[in-house]
């Protein structure tokens, strides 16, 4: 059994997104022998560059498995032309409007109702007309919590769990005036140390475990495709608490630091969303003078504010043998042994390390 991930280009300037396709199966064979899956869709433009990747490449308009990881405009807008133009089997995606009354009867509005900032109603509504055109095109919708696996068992949801969603939307949910406060504080911080660089090396990293991002961004669908046991772990915009939620249950099962043969670094390469604790167990120890394995992340063409993919998060992840390759407006193409070479693609070089990082890189 071979695979392949593409991770395709998102964002022109300073703003990125996710819209990654997969495949496994006898990918010579015939498509009755293959499982499509799409992870977020990008902006809407995206989502059509995806569909005529998917018909081109897969040579096939029927997708099998579409999972929104998150709400957000740069991750879901594009699932709309997804579902709309290509023939979806199963939808994966929360419904927060069935974990809480206050949404509930916020969607009656259109979520204007709603004591939330502009960007979280945006949000829910993306949800919100993705599931309705799911239901007009009768596709079968599915909260993606963890446990959840495809018949095979070879793609299946490492998170979030759904007490842990809802733990999540609870949060999200808090009065504004408590939000404020901490976005604040964080804004203060941040402010005071940036544009500050530090030296980093191989054994000596200055990322820390005390990154936060946002609840929305914890509520990111974390899953895992297991073939033939390599495993490719795909993150979202998870944060730390997120991941650890993961990897413990990972390591129930036996997993050990380094397992991991292909891994997605969160939130387009945000130093917020990963720690060197976490990263142990994901990755393994730092150290590390060669790369055996693959980190991709998408992000946009530019990066002014140093924000998406910040430094210190490439040095983390190849200090520990991942070698990360970044979008930056080119698509990038995983896949496994098997799988002949495509026209029009040639190898990828891996970010370099940086011997100087920002002491912090983003909000």
């Amino acid at each position: 059994m071979d695979y392949e991930i593409d991770f395709l280009a998102v964002g022109e300037e300073s703003k990125g997104g996710d819209a990654i396709a997969l495949r496994y199966g006898n990918l010579a064979g015939s498509r009755e022998e293959q499982t499509v899956i799409v992870i977020d869709g990008g902006y809407t433009d995206t989502g059509q560059q995806l569909v005529n990747h998917i018909t081109r490449h897969y040579k096939t308009n029927r997708v099998d498995h579409v999972v929104s990881t998150h709400p957000d405009r740069d991750h879901a807008s594009g699932l709309k032309i997804v579902v709309e133009q290509l023939s979806v089997g199963q939808l994966l995606m929360h419904q927060p409007w069935l974990h809480s009354e206050t949404l509930t009867e916020a969607r009656a509005t259109g979520f204007r109702t709603l004591a939330a900032n502009e960007r979280f109603q945006e949000s829910l509504r993306q949800a919100s007309d993705l599931e309705t055109i799911a239901r007009e095109k009768g596709i079968a919708i599915i909260e993606p919590f963890a446990g959840m696996a495809t018949t095979d068992g070879v793609f299946r949801i490492l998170g979030p769990s759904r007490l842990y969603y809802e733990d999540l939307l609870g949060e999200i949910l808090a009065p504004a005036g408590v939000r404020e406060a901490a976005k604040s504080l964080l804004a203060s911080v941040v402010e005071k140390a940036r544009e500050m660089l530090v030296k980093e090396t191989l054994e000596h990293e200055t990322l820390r475990d005390d990154g936060v991002t946002t609840p929305s961004n914890n509520t990111s669908v974390l899953s895992m495709l297991e073939v033939d046991g390599k495993k490719s772990l795909l993150t979202g915009d998870a944060g730390i608490p997120a991941l650890e939620h993961a990897v413990g249950r990972l390591e129930a099962n036996g997993f050990k630091p380094g397992d991991l043969r292909f891994v997605q670094a969160p939130h387009h390469g945000s130093r917020r969303n990963v720690g060197p604790s976490v990263l142990d167990r994901l990755l393994g120890a730092k150290g590390r003078t060669e790369c055996t394995a693959t980190a991709f992340l998408s992000a946009p063409k530019k990066n002014p504010e140093h924000k998406h993919p910040a430094k210190k998060t490439l040095n983390a992840f190849t200090r520990r043998g991942y070698a990360v390759h970044v979008t930056e407006g080119q698509a990038k193409w995983h896949y496994s042994a098997g799988v002949p070479d495509r026209d029009g693609y040639s190898a990828s070089t891996p970010a370099p390390f940086h011997d100087f990082v920002e002491e912090d890189s983003d909000a």
